[in-house]
């Protein structure tokens, strides 16, 4: 044997070995301490569909800070000119604040002092007469660097609370401007963790105006007659409370909502109390906040550290104001006001107010990561709970191992030895790429798992390829070995452009894809590069071993049909008046889509979808008409046969996410306590993430089909790119439109199906088209075009079955035992499989054959 030969067979066997070392800890945890410690101890890293967890994306107000910022520098603006005995009355507009005066002296001199001592604020326009103005805003330099820092500085607290909150193996990223994306995988209160993710945590400290208190009954009958007349809404906020009282409130006083909780029954109150505007003490000036349990009813509290800055003013403000209340706001609304009973020396303070000890816990958390500098809206909320993490785990391995065994028996029996040795590169493909998503610590994902199915299917086609060339080979006299040989030699670059072409796709899908779908990316993309390695390297290895010891392999295949010489061009107008009428559906589709007018998803049309399990099989018609009683609109039921799981969908079209579960939530246990409901997992999206989701998932095919066309304009010409991405976007609407005339759902995923499909259908014609350069070069361009792709088409007829029946097996199998989160994903898939093995034969060929009206092209190339 030679020695290169014996070094192939030792890579091989060393990459192995290692590659069992990278996997085993996923499949056995309860390895021992040396080898995690010194080995590998990490295994794979399950996606949050998986392994369970929330994904929230929030996207951070900057506008708001910038009005923040603006409305602090000017009130404290304000503070300072009321030293200097000037009175001055503020007016907020949507350009910024405008001050009035009471006279041209007391404008010149606050313009004096802002230029002296307010760089950050600039004098937007000046007004004179009996009440001159100045209306200010922030300038245009701090304004950037607020814009610039505002998500940054927000990253970087939530990445602090959550290392407080003890999550494993976090992520918190920026995404784009604006937004953050956070991910907890195995968090065990999601509702919890969210609070503490975006709570704002704006820590103040302001007087209680107690002649203002004293006229509390009167301001409560305000609040009744603005009810009654319909000036005030029975939802009020604090805001619309201020709007209501200001003209009967103490100038430089404000309404709050001061929260308590009952210690006898646990129910929250709410009350109004009325604050001087001006903090006397803010969050920044807090030092550290931790538990404690005492005081008078042995109750948890927060124990708060002051700055040595913040001690100096808290002695001062106590000691000022002995007897009066200080009340503690933490994002505009009152924890607790107790009375100053003598000045407090040391920077010690503490909030009450009834917490439960989590509670507590929390809030001394936020208190000591710090505020966020601008509010946070939740835009996409996905929870999945451990069961549904387990049950996907379930299904999805289950159905991958039966697609898988299914593929591996169909090989074995149709090309009987050399089936066994492409099992062998298939069972090494998988084997590799759960190694490489173990090293790089790469996400595997429930569409992830249909990824490692499809490149089974991509390394069948692979290898079919191949042993085709080799029965072609035979067929024509050549021995055993130049007939291996001859297989793999031409067979090499069809399929390296089929493999190229599907790397496209997966790339697009990594670049606008997100959670779920991106690990669909990675895991398409390892698997793309390790089959070309397993099946050109891997299996040939097999060959050249057994040659270098002096054993022929047997090259004994099935034979599904003959040598078939079917017309395939005389029925191109019939197919393209198929392919219109699908073609003309699929843009409907594309239509209804963009109006919204479709089934569409939650996180292409925004809303929520909740998964919820019950111990025992319900009625759809008894949860439909309690929901509808109940005042919940726009929503949509779906049961699981056999499963007792039920999906709740809510249309909702506003811009950030939450409050709709919690009122399903209760309903189903409140109506249906026999059944005990329990949310297992849910998905919130705003509408305007969907839309940006939406407009990614455009912009993903777009750029597919770009790259299609380019890379086979450089490969073949042009116009066989062009036909390629024809074909490709044809089967994308075909199979839209077919789900669209099914009522089936719109999604991410289907978005992801649609791409994949693309890149399978490209394989298909990608391996024709290069059987049609090959008979170019062998015929001469004098062969009659249409004759010469009937023959390329024949030739490659037994390959076209094969692969598809064998990429069917595997999908059928995702479709049936996969589970009901992936099972419109396998539909897709299906309907794509067969779309796109008629448009190869019958959409892209003929139109070559119609670019280059009839005429055999000249092409050059390998």
């Amino acid at each position: 044997m030679p020695r290169s030969l014996k070094l192939k067979i030792l890579l091989v066997l060393l990459l192995t070995v290692f590659a069992v070392i990278l996997v085993l800890p996923s499949f056995y945890p309860g390895l021992p301490s040396w080898f995690k410690r010194y080995v590998n101890g990490a295994g794979l890293k399950l996606g949050l569909d998986l392994q369970g967890g929330m994904q929230v994306v929030l996207r951070v107000d900057v506008d708001k800070a910038i009005r923040n910022a603006l409305n602090a520098s000017v009130q404290d603006l304000k503070e300072a000119l009321g030293k200097r005995g000037i009175r001055v009355t503020i007016k907020e507009t949507p350009q910024g604040f405008q001050l009035i005066f009471q006279n041209a002296t007391d404008l010149a001199r606050a313009k004096t002092l802002i230029d002296r001592d307010y760089p950050e604020i600039k004098i937007v326009r000046e007004t004179s007469g009996q009440y001159p103005s100045l209306l200010l805003a922030l300038s245009g330099e701090r304004v950037r660097f607020i814009r610039d820092h505002a998500v940054e500085q927000s990253l970087e607290v939530i990445r602090n609370r959550v290392d407080q909150f003890g999550v494993t193996e976090p992520v918190i990223v920026r995404q784009g401007k604006d937004k953050i994306v956070v991910q907890l995988p195995g968090v065990k209160n999601p509702e919890r963790a969210l609070k503490l993710i975006g709570q704002t945590a704006q820590l103040e400290f302001k007087l209680v105006d107690e002649e203002a208190m004293r006229r509390i009954d009167f301001y409560y009958r305000l609040i009744d007659q603005a009810l009654k007349e319909g000036r005030l809404k029975p939802d009020y906020t604090r805001e619309d409370l201020n709007r209501i009282l200001r003209p009967y409130l103490p100038p430089g006083d404000e309404v709050y909502f001061w929260v308590t909780r009952d210690r006898e029954t646990g129910r929250v109150i709410k009350r109004l109390i009325i604050l001087k505007r001006r903090a006397l003490l803010t969050g920044d000036m807090v030092k550290t906040a931790h538990v404690r349990i005492g005081g008078p009813y042995n109750e948890p509290y927060v124990s708060l550290t002051l700055t040595s800055r913040g001690a100096r003013i808290f002695e001062r403000v106590t000691g000022e104001n002995v007897g009066r209340r200080l009340a503690i706001v933490l994002d505009n609304v009152v924890r607790s006001a107790p009375v100053i009973r003598e000045r407090i020396p040391g920077g010690q303070a503490q909030i009450t107010g009834g917490f439960t000890y989590e509670e507590a816990s929390d809030l001394a958390i936020v208190l000591r990561a710090g505020a966020l500098p601008a509010p946070v809206k939740v835009i996409q909320n996905i929870t999945v709970g451990p069961t549904l993490g387990r049950d996907s785990i379930r299904k999805g391995l289950f159905s991958g191992i039966l697609g898988g065994v299914a593929v591996l028996l169909f090989m074995i029996v149709y090309y009987r030895f050399s089936g066994f040795i492409a099992d062998i590169a298939l069972l090494l493909n998988i084997l590799f790429l759960l190694a490489v998503l173990s090293l790089f610590r790469a996400t595997l994902t429930l569409p992830g798992i249909a990824g490692i199915i499809l490149t089974m299917g991509m390394g069948v086609d692979s290898n079919v390829l191949i042993f085709e060339r080799m029965r072609e080979e035979l067929f024509l006299g050549r021995p055993p070995r130049a007939a291996i040989n001859a297989g793999y030699d031409r067979a090499f670059w069809t399929i390296v452009d089929a493999h190229v072409t599907t790397l496209i796709t997966a790339l697009a899908l990594f670049l606008f894809g997100t959670g779920p779908i991106k690990g669909f990316a990675v895991t398409l993309s390892a698997g793309i590069v390790i089959n070309l390695f397993t099946a050109i390297f891997g299996t040939r290895l097999v060959y050249d071993a057994l040659i270098a010891k002096g054993k022929t392999p047997r090259i004994n295949f099935l034979q599904i049909i003959g040598k078939p010489n079917w017309n395939f061009m005389g029925f191109r107008r019939l197919a393209f008046g198929i392919s219109g009428i699908l073609v003309t559906l699929g843009l409907v589709a594309f239509v209804q889509i963009s109006r919204g007018a479709a089934n569409l998803g939650v996180d292409l049309g925004g809303g929520i979808l909740a998964y919820y399990k019950a111990e025992k099989p319900f009625s759809l018609d008894k949860i439909r008409k309690a929901l509808g009683e109940a005042g919940i609109k726009g929503f949509q039921l779906q049961d699981v046969k056999g499963e007792n799981l039920l999906l709740v969908r809510v249309r909702e079209k506003t811009e950030t996410v939450g409050g709709t579960e919690k009122s399903i939530t209760r309903i189903l246990q409140e109506k249906f306590p026999d059944l005990h409901f329990k949310l297992i997992g849910k998905e919130e999206i705003g509408s305007a993430i969907s839309r940006e989701l939406k407009h990614k998932a455009i912009l993903a095919i777009l750029i597919s089909l770009v790259g299609f066309i380019l890379y086979l304009a450089f490969r073949f010409k042009l116009s066989f790119g062009v036909a390629a991405a024809v074909a490709t976007f044809h089967d994308v609407l075909a199979v839209l439109g077919l789900f669209y005339l099914m009522n089936r759902e719109i999604s991410l995923l289907l978005i992801t199906a649609l791409l994949t499909l693309a890149g399978y259908s490209l394989t298909d014609t990608v391996v024709i088209f290069d059987r049609i350069r090959e008979n170019i070069r062998k015929l001469g361009t004098r062969t009659p075009f249409a004759e010469l792709i009937n023959r390329s088409v024949n030739e490659m007829l037994a390959r076209t079955i094969i692969t598809s029946l064998t990429t069917l097996l595997a999908i059928l199998a995702i479709f049936l035992f996969g589970g009901v989160v992936l099972r419109d994903f396998a539909l897709a898939l299906l309907l794509g499989v067969i779309v796109g093995t008629y448009s190869s034969v019958f959409v892209a060929s003929p139109i070559v054959h119609l670019w280059h009206k009839g005429k055999t092209p000249r092409l050059g190339g390998e």
